[in-house]
């Protein structure tokens, strides 16, 4: 059917608009929840080095950083860090790059 010039498609009879209704789709939206950096214990670094580690790619003081690698060393781990995807993936390839292991993963 041709519609006359003028007159939109979706129009109503009586020359009023229609109301489509939303769009449905699959998607589901996920909050963007943070990544945390972990350091991991291991037995090759210095406990002094990894203090320096942490002081000189965080910024951390020194009192942080020491608090930080006495949670390595007693607890095996400790969270160093946590932000988006993106920072935390350079996170832990810099402190690769200094001989550190360390992981991320989504905060919970």
């Amino acid at each position: 059917m041709v519609q006359p010039r003028g007159v939109r498609a979706d129009a109503e009879p009586d020359g009023g608009v229609g109301v489509l209704d939303a769009p449905t789709t699959d998607e589901t939206t996920t909050e963007d929840r943070p990544w945390i950096v972990l350091v991991w214990n291991d037995p090759i670094n210095l406990m002094s080095y990894v203090t320096f580690v942490l002081q000189k790619l965080f910024g951390y003081d020194l009192e942080k950083a020491t608090a930080l690698m006495l949670d390595v060393h007693h607890k095996g781990r400790a969270v160093v860090a946590s932000g988006p995807r993106e920072q935390s993936e350079l996170h832990v390839f810099r402190l690769h790059e200094h001989g550190l292991w360390a992981t991320m993963e989504h905060d919970e």
